[in-house]
């Protein structure tokens, strides 16, 4: 309790510049204010009888979590799943990956104070949690260990930046770790790093995100956008992040022929507007996807304006740029383009993903470009070759089939946790 003190005190001061943050997010995104309440452990739904909890912080985690949830479905199916988000777009896309499924519920986690914590945990009742990639809240694991709720740390990466950050509070992280019953890391390098800031019973079990299937109905969305462009080549920017747009837009508009179509989707909803207005100061003719129709032959830009459905954007280009690669954002993840088989072109910023980004490379899946202008010439030679397009797919395809089964070992380890108390 002692160690958690000043991390305590530092949370209870900044709660209301939390809050001023949480209504300046509002302004340009007013979901922010729903379920205001749940951020302080107060919840309206009923809470099941044998709640199995999954923390995804946002949308990446949560699509990243998609394979898990279902198997946790299929394992305990007489249990329901509560994932927990940060965001409103991480909450969306559970809810558009999870529209069919009754027993998966939804809430916010509540801030890291221990008060916060306990009535989260009295509420639900969760018999065991799953966190998933690199979210540690001290107090939260603290409350957990104390009311014997085991929880794994699932697909855990850690970058070298992110260590170095950690190490910094050497007691406070390490007590943090040892609160985990278990870590799935992705990698040994991952595992190597926690090991090292103080955890333990860290299996290396892979990257859950390989095991993640394109849905049919989005092959199906995909190809009906598809028709709605026509023969005309595709080149997706998936995923940009703020101050991407405008360089991915600049280099489309100077080296792109004339026929090809640039389909731009920024990563959060709220800046749809920003990439529309970005590529009408450049005189770029734009559509929306969210119009449905089919694309007029002048239109340069067609703006991904949707949430949920990536694999069909990039089951519908040729060639994709991939966002957070290009600006010191640490990148995104590129396996769903190769679990489509729509070729991949990196940037030089992927350290959030760098095993999984320089294994893409040296297997043929991804290229490697040094900025945004070479990135661009990169996916538009691509367009040219067909023959080096085809291989690129082809091998994007086989390098996600060949890492599949990180579920699994997550779900033997879970099982396992279940079955169990956690070991001191």
């Amino acid at each position: 309790m002692l160690t958690r003190l000043p991390y305590t005190l530092l949370w209870i001061f900044a709660l209301p510049l939390v809050l001023l943050r949480l209504l300046w997010r509002a302004r340009r995104q007013p979901a922010y204010l729903r379920h205001v309440g749940e951020r302080f452990g107060r919840y309206r739904m009923r809470a099941p009888v044998g709640v199995i909890w999954v923390h995804a912080v946002s949308v990446g985690e949560t699509r990243a979590a998609e394979p898990l949830v279902r198997a946790l479905l299929a394992q305990w199916p007489e249990h329901s799943v509560l994932i927990t988000h940060m965001t409103p777009t991480g909450r969306d896309t559970s809810k558009a990956l999870f529209r069919d499924e009754p027993r998966v519920l939804r809430a916010y986690l509540p801030y890291d104070l221990g008060c916060f914590a306990h009535a989260f945990l009295r509420h639900f009742r969760p018999l065991f949690g799953v966190i998933m990639e690199t979210e540690l809240w001290p107090n939260l694991l603290a409350a957990c260990k104390r009311r014997r709720v085991p929880v794994m740390l699932a697909n855990a990466r850690l970058s070298e930046r992110s260590a170095r950050r950690y190490a910094r509070l050497p007691v406070l992280t390490a007590l943090t770790l040892k609160a985990l019953g278990a870590i799935g890391a992705q990698t040994a390098a991952d595992a190597a790093r926690l090991t090292q800031l103080g955890a333990r019973r860290v299996t290396v079990t892979g990257n859950i995100k390989f095991d993640i299937v394109p849905p049919q109905p989005m092959l199906a969305l995909g190809a009906m956008m598809r028709a709605h462009i026509g023969a005309r080549p595709v080149v997706l920017a998936a995923s940009t992040r703020e101050g991407e747009e405008a360089l991915l837009l600049d280099a489309f508009a100077r080296h792109a022929p004339d026929d090809a179509l640039l389909l731009l989707v920024p990563r959060h909803p709220q800046r749809f507007d920003e990439g529309a207005a970005l590529a009408g100061a450049r005189r770029l003719a734009l559509q929306r996807r969210s119009a449905n129709v089919a694309i007029a032959p002048h239109t340069r830009v067609l703006l991904g304006d949707s949430m949920g459905e990536m694999f069909a954007y990039y089951a519908a280009a040729d060639v994709a740029l991939l966002g957070g690669s290009w600006l010191p954002f640490g990148g995104q993840n590129l396996i769903e383009a190769c679990a489509v088989g729509t070729p991949v072109v990196i940037g030089p910023h992927t350290f959030n993903f760098q095993a999984v980004a320089e294994d893409a490379v040296r297997t043929g899946a991804a290229l490697r470009a040094d900025d945004v202008e070479a990135g661009m010439r990169c996916a538009l030679d691509l367009l040219a070759d067909p023959a080096h397009r085809e291989a690129a797919s082809a091998a994007g395809k086989a390098f996600a089939t060949t890492h599949q089964g990180a579920t699994a070992r997550s779900i033997a380890i879970l099982a396992n946790l279940r079955n169990g108390a956690v070991r001191e």
